[in-house]
């Protein structure tokens, strides 16, 4: 079995390394002129060539050949995230006092050094401030943010960055060409996407998806299916739908996507960068929400992300509805202080009202009324609501939200920018509220079949 597409094209001398050039041009530089810093640390995304380019160097600056299985004393590589502890650092340093056997230097390439602990950063430190003209460091991290300023300070640093997707396609080309691999320069595109910018990701996944030429070419439709990638059409249709408030219909293409055996991930993927090319205000809560769609449970993030937001969508004709609890009659007991919260003067501001109750949205009402008074939009954020025959019942879940928003003050705030007709109450019954929970659970069992609200004790979405 040959080697992996990946291991065969890792380049193995700085001149190979494409889309590096704020890194490879200095290291040259340094190459010919053979003044090198004891130290360089270099940073950026998983996949982008760190480690490569630190095995590069390090053989260039001793003059020795790179294959990828070759194995030199005077090249040390470590793992810091499975080496973090203070004692394997103090090995280390104890042996750099040693002479380089075959080159002039003598090079350690720290992987992941971030991982490190704070006792064995501070013994490298040491050795950093005096270091043995034959010893060269060359550590290399995702999380810069996570390596102490004081070896940052002490290190030449050198920004990895991600391939652009005109660099990566050229790329995957000329490997397709190389391997003699029939593909779409559509079909590429999918997998550019898919590699995010990557080498290594992205040259495995041409490795995975050459399985399917068999003599034939790959179609753009064959790579979307063998990698679950969701077509355009179903992330279209989601977003007109969600704009529109049609529970219903984002029902059916959820449960369509989702029982086909499509990906919560990968849509999620789909449905954010088709929301960035073309920004809607309709749709940044939307986007708010799927970053979070990963493991654990995927496929109910993304539901929640639709549902949770369209509160008084319709509904399929065989749900069933939840009546409007109104507030309950009983009086406050009366507190010697009462629950305030700092409100600020409402501004004398053109009223916004609709004069069509059908186009209410709570999105837009909700930040009508935090240009007005911050604070109060600030605690309806917290609150959910039904709107029902031109009266628009607020939800508090807590009494201080209830008694910031019944105030007198805040009720003339609210009403400002409701359509005319409508009617704002605020609902203090908790069982009105637990009732308007059950809704939201029922709008998901829709999709995912028999689903019960889990308590803080069980497994949560």
């Amino acid at each position: 079995m040959g080697k992996a597409l990946y291991r065969r094209y890792r380049p193995t001398k700085l001149s190979d390394v494409i889309g590096q050039d704020q890194v490879v041009k200095p290291l040259g530089e340094a190459l010919k002129s053979g003044n090198f810093s004891h130290a360089y640390l270099f940073t950026g995304p998983r996949g982008c060539g760190k480690t490569s380019v630190a095995r590069i160097f390090a053989h260039e600056v001793n003059g020795f050949d790179y294959e990828i299985e070759d194995n030199y004393t005077d090249i040390i590589e470590i793992d810091a995230a499975s080496n973090t502890g203070v004692d394997n650092i103090r090995d280390l340093i104890e042996k750099t006092v040693i002479a380089p056997v075959q080159g002039k230097y003598k090079v350690y390439i720290i992987d992941e050094v971030h991982m490190l602990s704070k006792s064995a950063f501070n013994a490298l430190l040491k050795t950093l401030e005096e270091p043995p003209k034959h010893i060269i460091f060359i550590m290399a991290t995702t999380d810069a943010y996570k390596v102490p300023i004081t070896i940052t300070s002490r290190s030449q640093v050198y920004n990895f960055q991600l391939a652009t997707p005109d660099i990566m396609l050229k790329h995957l080309q000329s490997i397709a060409k190389t391997e003699k691999i029939k593909i779409t320069d559509e079909a590429l595109g999918l997998i550019v996407n898919r590699g995010g910018g990557s080498f290594r990701d992205s040259i495995s996944l041409l490795d995975q998806i050459s399985i399917l030429s068999s003599g034939k070419e790959i179609t753009e439709e064959m790579v979307r299916s063998a990698l679950g990638v969701p077509d355009t059409e179903i992330s279209s249709s989601l977003l007109d739908a969600y704009r529109a408030g049609d529970y219903a219909k984002i029902t059916e293409l959820l449960h369509e996507y989702l029982n086909s055996g499509g990906k919560a991930e990968l849509l999620a993927k789909s449905l954010i960068e088709q929301i960035i090319s073309a920004p809607d205000p309709k749709l940044l809560t939307l986007l708010s929400r799927l970053p979070e769609v990963k493991d654990p449970y995927p496929d109910a993030k993304l539901l929640l992300a639709f549902l949770s937001d369209i509160k008084s969508a319709p509904v399929a004709s065989s749900a069933v509805t939840t009546p409007v609890v109104t507030p309950s009659p009983t009086p406050v007991k009366p507190v010697e202080k009462p629950i305030t919260e700092p409100v600020e003067e409402p501004q004398d501001e053109p009223s916004t009202k609709s004069t069509d109750a059908s186009s209410f949205d709570w999105e837009n009402f909700v930040s009508s009324v935090e240009s007005n008074t911050a604070s109060l939009a600030s605690t309806l954020k917290k609150c959910s609501f039904e709107l029902e025959n031109n009266t628009l019942v607020i939800f508090p879940e807590k009494k201080i939200q209830r008694t910031i928003l019944s105030s007198d003050k805040n009720l003339s705030v609210l009403r400002k920018f409701v359509p005319e007709g409508v009617v704002v109450k605020i609902s203090g019954d908790p069982a009105a509220i637990n009732l308007k929970k059950d809704k939201d659970v029922e709008k998901i069992s829709g999709i995912m079949g028999d689903v019960e609200e889990v308590k803080p004790d069980g497994v949560p979405f």
